[in-house]
């Protein structure tokens, strides 16, 4: 190794008091270098052949004095780029709020949909939709909420149609401005499904009035199909629904309900000298509204709506928790009108704004043939609408629940998944595994990787390029706290199996008076 030296010296000297100063640095200089080792003294074995090169100049030794010419490293330019330096991929750029940290690249990794769609380049994206998918504890919930907390730095809203499990609410209550809408148990709050919805803009009267008519029989036509498992709407009942719908918009002057609709099918069934292929039509669609009138669904969607859309709030939760100890058929249904409510309002593109809609449990919007039919349009005309719909599933096997084995319903739902273009996936399963392989196509390296990430690491496919992102090494005390699931596991700091140990005094207020440890122990005996 090199060393260096450098002298300062005092400004307004002389020449002669100079060259003293240079004369004595020297000698100082000579004085300090150390006095070469001897051969014998470094342990150095004796050379075979006499002379400063030795044999090392023809047999290779270690004391060869001649330099070492290794010849330099020749490749093609594809394999040096395997080299370590030239791996850290570029990521996304910087655009949108930070998501996570990059482990490939060791740097920042921002993300958002509408800026990925808005690239032209080979990073971009042809959707703004989001599947996300992982196992049981591995950090989807926090990390999707984290992307939409930060999103609102941004401009960007939120709206989740159904709260099942109630964990949104708290951070619809943290924001400010947030706003909640409770179903069930003790809250006497109602959704119309069929509400008009406010206009939207830059459409005609007559553009205006088929959109709402089309949602108005989608909505119905979901309804009745998912409350018939395995069996769809007939023609017959599908005329007679649409003709309950167009009197009860005459007789309740543009404001119908379902308790309205069930009035005019219960209606039609008696009407067999008008029309009797009509009149039988209606009898299936009335049973399956009665459930919403009288019966386990009561309450909730039957009548006029009782709150607004908050067009301006931040995030919008409609908290379902309440409604899933009744069934999940009540909870499929419960989706259904929750979605039809939130798509009246947030579909107007008009009003240019841009925002989440989270899907939690996102299988349960895929009931039925008409439910899959409506949501598969939902997901095309996301980006029209400037809408991220985000899909959170388990695993691929919660489709296995829509429809029967290689049905049209089940066949359309994995089809859905596999189209949505940018995909988080968590730590999975072992059986998973294969399954995205699968229905995914995602690389069997990436499925094995899969498996072994940690809580809050996950697998990004952002268009055409993949990421490992650590979204929790970015993560605020406040987030933490704020958006953890586990709460009802925590233990009791009091019951955490740890030694208890008693005081003496709390000793002797168990212990028999007067009597030893054997005398205690032969009375326990005795009392046994």
């Amino acid at each position: 190794m090199s060393r260096q030296r450098i002298d300062f010296e005092a400004s307004g000297l002389s020449r002669k008091e100079r060259r003293q100063g240079r004369r004595a640095r020297a000698n100082d200089h000579y004085d300090a270098e150390p006095t070469r080792a001897r051969r014998r003294d470094q342990a150095l074995p004796e050379p075979a052949v006499p002379g400063p090169f030795g044999p090392g100049l023809t047999e290779g030794g270690y004391w060869n004095l001649a330099p070492v010419n290794v010849p330099p490293h020749q490749a093609t330019s594809q394999h040096v780029a395997g080299i370590y330096p030239f791996v850290a991929d570029a990521g996304l750029g910087h655009r949108g709020p930070i998501l996570g940290v990059d482990l490939n690249a060791d740097a920042l990794w921002h993300f958002s949909p509408w800026e990925t769609y808005a690239d032209s380049t080979d990073r971009g994206s042809f959707s703004t939709n989001v599947l996300v998918l992982g196992a049981y504890r591995a950090g989807k919930s926090a990390v999707i909420k984290t992307l939409v907390t930060r999103s609102m730095a941004f401009g960007h809203q939120a709206v989740v149609p159904s709260d099942p499990k109630g964990e949104w609410r708290a951070v619809a209550e943290a924001i400010p401005g947030g706003n909640v809408i409770r179903l069930g148990g003790a809250f006497d709050t109602r959704l119309n499904p069929l509400d008009r919805g406010p206009r939207r803009t830059g459409v005609t009267n007559e553009q205006h009035e088929l959109m709402v008519k089309q949602r108005r029989i989608t909505v119905l036509t979901s309804l009745v199909q998912a409350a018939l498992p395995g069996a769809s709407l007939t023609a017959v009942e599908h005329a007679a629904l649409l003709e309950a719908l167009d009197r009860c918009i005459v007789h309740t002057d543009d404001q119908p309900t379902l308790r309205g609709v069930f009035a005019e099918l219960t209606q039609l069934t008696t009407e067999t000298n008008r029309d009797r292929h009509l009149a039988h039509g209606a009898i299936q669609p009335s049973f399956v509204l009665r459930r919403f009138v009288n019966g386990d669904l009561s309450g909730l969607f039957e009548d006029e709506s009782t709150v607004n859309f908050d067009d301006d709030a931040p995030i919008v939760v409609v908290d379902t928790s309440e409604l899933f100890a009744r069934g999940d058929l009540v909870a499929q249904l419960s989706q259904i009108c929750t979605t039809a409510w939130n798509q009246a309002v947030i579909s107007d593109r008009g009003a240019h704004k841009t925002r989440y809609v989270i899907r939690e449990e996102g299988w349960r919007d895929m009931t039925s043939l008409a439910s899959l039919q409506m949501y598969q349009q939902w997901l095309k005309l996301s980006r029209h609408y400037g809408i991220s719909n985000i899909v959170i599933l388990h695993k691929m096997g919660d489709l296995d629940a829509v429809g029967e084995a290689d049905s049209q319903e089940r066949n359309l739902a994995y089809s859905i998944a596999g189209d949505i273009e940018n995909k988080f996936i968590f730590r999975i399963n072992q059986q998973e595994a294969t399954s995205i392989q699968q229905r995914l196509a995602v690389p069997p390296a990436h499925a094995d990787m899969a498996r072994q990430l940690r809580r809050g690491e996950f697998l990004a496919y952002v268009g055409q390029y993949s990421y490992l992102v650590d979204a929790f090494a970015t993560s605020t005390p406040w987030e933490y706290e704020l958006f953890k699931t586990d709460d009802a596991m925590d233990l009791d700091p009091g019951r955490a199996g740890e030694l208890q140990y008693f005081e003496p005094t709390d000793l002797d207020a168990v212990w028999p008076a007067d009597t030893d440890v054997d005398g205690w122990l032969t009375s326990s005996k005795e009392l046994k």
